[in-house]
């Protein structure tokens, strides 16, 4: 008698989806990102599956009062293109921060999932807010910290 041998690949069913809420207050942003993406992809789970979403929802809240190292605030720079000949724009960190805060992790998350439909789908699990407040009470997210 044999034993059949072989590595479990999990399903989108597989996957029971917790919430969980981060607070983003002087946290620095690329290592909380790197967590976020992690988490959202589902690298923490046992079942992981690369081409399956096995994450979480993350709610992150205080955007506005993220801490960027160095420079970055003045020097990063964040290019969009309208389409049109010469229609590049470019926005710096701090002015981004000033303007639309949610912006900043959402991209920076953006840029760490991957390059396809998964990542286009695995990027609708992360809601960001600047302020404290969230409408996604009845969801009841419970609070993550990263060590």
């Amino acid at each position: 008698m044999t034993v059949k041998k072989y590595t479990y690949s999990a399903k989108a069913s597989d996957n029971k989806g917790k919430w969980y809420i981060v607070d983003a207050e002087d946290q620095v942003l690329g290592r909380l990102a790197s967590q976020i993406a992690a988490r959202i992809r589902g690298k923490h789970n046992p079942m992981y599956t690369p081409h399956t979403d096995t994450g979480d929802c993350i709610v992150v809240v205080n955007a506005d009062k993220i801490r960027l190292t160095g420079r970055k605030l003045s020097q990063k720079m964040y290019y969009r293109h309208s389409g049109y000949i010469g229609g590049l724009k470019e926005i710096s960190a701090a002015k981004l921060l000033e303007k639309r805060p949610e912006d900043l992790i959402r991209f920076a998350v953006k840029g760490m999932l991957p390059k396809n439909r998964l990542g286009r789908q695995l990027n609708k699990k992360l809601r960001v807010y600047a302020g404290p407040d969230h409408p996604h009470e009845a969801q009841q997210p419970e609070p993550l910290t990263f060590a």
